[in-house]
């Protein structure tokens, strides 16, 4: 089972009506389930676990980047290093905006358009769940 795969059975997951989830392949085992905001993946270190999308937050409101899977959410390449974007900053389509990690394994979130960064609404190291609101912006 490859990444994408993986990312899309855990949006499907999210999406159902299914409450609870265990797949076992080989050595790789997955567990979801609904209403304790977790997705575990016991066969590794450490699990993936997944936040409840704040549903009508004002800071939402806008044109946003979501976030395309669940996973954490990091501002930075690394603890201390400066941001990949700030609040006013004027960036390309495609550019790096930020970085979601799951299973071990990083995802770039890039801009879809030039665009300026309005506010960042993920905290960084933040559990964030797909469709999330990451990073608002306006087109400019």
């Amino acid at each position: 089972m490859d990444k994408q795969e993986i990312f899309d059975l855990i949006s499907r997951f999210e999406t159902g009506t299914v409450m609870r989830m265990k797949l076992t392949m080989g050595d790789f085992s997955l567990e979801l389930e609904k209403g304790t905001g977790a997705v575990a993946a016991p066969a590794l270190e450490s699990g993936v676990h997944a936040a409840s999308p704040v549903a009508g937050s004002p800071e939402a409101a806008g044109t946003c980047i979501t976030a395309p899977l669940v996973g954490t959410f990091y501002i930075a390449s690394e603890p201390g290093a400066e941001p990949f974007v700030k609040p006013g900053q004027t960036v390309k389509k495609g550019q790096t905006v930020g970085l979601l990690e799951a299973m071990k394994m990083l995802s770039e979130v890039q801009a879809p358009c030039d665009c300026v960064i309005e506010e960042i609404l993920a905290r960084d190291g933040a559990l964030v769940s797909f469709g999330e609101p990451l990073v608002r912006y306006r087109e400019g």
